[in-house]
């Protein structure tokens, strides 16, 4: 017999909310507040370098190294203006201390259209809701400036919980937080491994959310797919037959 659907898990960035400009102009920006100019091209390609540099190196904000998400980002900051020619490192330090805060506003943020709608309908459903996001703890304060986090009873961040999806152990201590079994809980998420492969692989029924139709692979059945949020609550409910 199919177990009854209780609890939702959510990723959240580039499933429920996506930021709002390119990285690279949003440094500029802040580079032209302290009278630099670069171009957002040359921003990019560095922040692309120091991004996969310091999450080779230092992997989930460099929890276990004891770093945190802060200095971590700090960090990718500082070195990404560094390849750009910036030296001065009160500079350096004052960029990166502002872009890090700068992220935690709402009009850097997009939420997709479909995504306060989705949520209101699952929780209409009677179906309880939390997010397992690979995130800092800059999170909560995002969804609560774009008017998301009421929608939530928990939030576990990858920062918080001192491992990132892939890894299974992150989706079982959200298990554990619902408090049902893992049948009772499905997760919604853009990415095949993380999200997709990594709730299905404790038990959850995962559900790849897809909006550019990029995964038409037999290994994703069709049931498993959304195009768009809106698919969600009819797809849930009959799993709650």
């Amino acid at each position: 017999m199919r177990a009854t659907l209780r609890w939702v898990l959510w990723d959240v960035k580039d499933t429920l909310l996506k930021v709002r400009a390119s990285v690279g102009e949003q440094y500029c920006k802040e580079a032209e507040r302290v009278g630099l100019n670069i171009s957002p091209v040359e921003v990019e390609a560095a922040f692309r370098l120091a991004y996969r540099h310091y999450s080779s190196r230092f992997p989930n904000y460099g929890i276990s190294q004891g770093l945190d998400g802060r200095s971590w980002w700090m960090s990718v900051v500082r070195d990404t203006f560094s390849q750009c020619r910036v030296q001065d490192p009160a500079l350096l330090n004052t960029m990166a201390h502002n872009l890090y805060q700068n992220f935690c506003k709402a009009e850097n943020w997009e939420v997709f259209p479909d995504s306060k709608e989705t949520l209101e309908r699952c929780s209409s459903l009677g179906l309880e809701l939390g997010v397992v996001s690979n995130f800092d703890s800059r999170l909560e304060e995002i969804l609560h400036v774009c008017g998301l986090r009421s929608h939530f009873k928990f939030l576990i961040t990858s920062e918080e919980a001192g491992i990132a999806k892939p890894n299974p152990a992150i989706f079982k201590q959200a298990v554990q937080r619902c408090g049902v079994p893992a049948a009772n809980v499905a997760h919604v998420g853009d990415h095949y491994v993380n999200d997709y492969l990594a709730s299905k692989s404790v038990g959850i029924h995962g559900l790849l959310l897809d909006r550019c139709k990029l995964h038409n692979s037999p290994a994703v059945p069709a049931e498993h797919r959304l195009r768009s949020l809106e698919e969600l609550p009819s797809l849930l409910q009959q799993q709650m037959l």
